[in-house]
């Protein structure tokens, strides 16, 4: 589904990511976890196209990103980690608004727009103006953009950052449904969301890849603390 080989984004003389490589299957949930500054969301851009990498390369279905931007974001949806809302519209008309940004057509643009207020379960918040909503309602409203026409790739910077332990449990299993039509990658500094909802971590440190762990035992969350904490040298 995606491939990264040796990516690498310099700003000036700081390196925010070096030489990164890793793949992703379909359907996998894959946490991309991190203390703050590790360089998480510098990479979700790169994987997303909104920004350039100094070097390597970002491959989805064997497309890369950089020679042809267009076709893979058609295939991807993104929630960047201040959610993209407009607070003064109604969800409706933001998310019809959204789908006209990203090239939806006309003709079947509400239908996209319907399909994803109901995998989001925001059916009875639809003519609700965003201000009016709780935060993780918002988020729920990102997310609802992002997966507009159904991509096949899902890119969710902190999707969880700043929501109370119910709203946090409702996008946990939000998450776990969008999974069984999409590829999701979810960055997070939290070890509980990964625990709670991936199938595999990708540990980064000072820019680097320090672990790549699949999560299939009980015992596996525990070397992945080492690591995060320092203390897997």
């Amino acid at each position: 589904m995606i491939e990264v080989e040796s990516l690498t984004r310099h700003y000036g003389g700081t390196r925010a990511v070096q030489d990164v490589s890793f793949a992703i299957g379909d359907n996998e949930i894959v946490g991309l976890l991190g203390h703050n500054g590790a360089g998480k969301t510098t990479i979700m851009r790169m994987l997303s196209g909104y920004l350039e990498p100094t070097s390597g390369s970002v491959k989805v279905d064997g497309t890369d990103i950089a020679a042809e931007p267009a076709a893979v974001q058609r295939q991807l949806g993104y929630l960047p980690e201040n959610t993209p809302v407009y607070p003064d519209m109604v969800v409706v008309d933001y998310l019809e608004y959204a789908a006209t940004l990203k090239g939806i057509e006309s003709g079947r643009r509400m239908a996209t727009v319907r399909e994803a207020i109901l995998a989001t379960d925001l059916r009875d918040r639809a003519l609700d103006r965003i201000s009016t909503l709780s935060r993780g309602l918002r988020q729920r409203v990102g997310v609802a953009q992002a997966i507009l026409d159904k991509p096949r790739l899902l890119i969710l910077d902190e999707p969880t950052n700043g929501l109370d332990p119910g709203q946090t449990e409702d996008m946990r299993e939000l998450i776990r449904r969008l999974a069984r039509a999409a590829t999701v990658i979810l960055s997070t500094h939290i070890m509980q969301e990964v625990d709670a909802v991936c199938d595999r971590v990708l540990v980064l440190r000072e820019g680097r890849l320090a672990m790549d762990q699949r999560l299939e035992a009980p015992g596996d969350m525990e070397s992945v603390y080492r690591e995060v904490s320092g203390r897997g040298d």
